[in-house]
């Protein structure tokens, strides 16, 4: 399971696909490295096919949890040698187009139907007073 955090963007008119493709990888390649992100891919639409206007550029980066996209965020500031390559990066984005996004794998473990077997025993009202009493015995007083 992981947790997908999409960006759509385009680069600024004075430069090229390849320049902004090269400065981003080498902003998410530092993220791999320090093992902050699972893995990266970037798209491009192609030949300007789409049903909406949308960026033309997709950047889907993996994290394992939301304490790995968190610490991918703080390493971008707390690192001088990662900080350098976002900012490098960031110069070519035209903020204009930038969309983010965030999916996760579904079902996931919180929303999975769980297969439990139920005890077959039969409880009377006593016993389910006590059981439920011990579960939160604050809520009792």
């Amino acid at each position: 399971m992981a947790n997908i955090y999409t960006i759509y963007a385009d680069h600024k008119d004075n430069i090229t696909a390849h320049e902004f493709v090269a400065k981003m990888n080498m902003f998410l390649d530092k993220l791999v490295e320090q093992k902050k992100m699972n893995c990266y891919r970037v798209t491009r639409m192609k030949l300007g096919f789409r049903s909406m206007d949308m960026p033309e550029f997709r950047i889907d980066m993996e994290f394992k949890n939301m304490q790995a996209l968190d610490d991918a965020m703080t390493i971008t500031i707390a690192d001088k040698d990662v900080d350098r390559v976002h900012v490098g990066f960031n110069q070519y984005v035209d903020v204009d187009t930038i969309q983010h996004f965030l999916y996760r794998d579904f079902p996931d473990v919180i929303t999975e139907k769980k297969n439990t077997k139920i005890d077959e025993k039969k409880y009377n009202t006593e016993e389910l007073v006590k059981a439920t009493k011990s579960m939160g015995p604050d809520i009792w007083k």
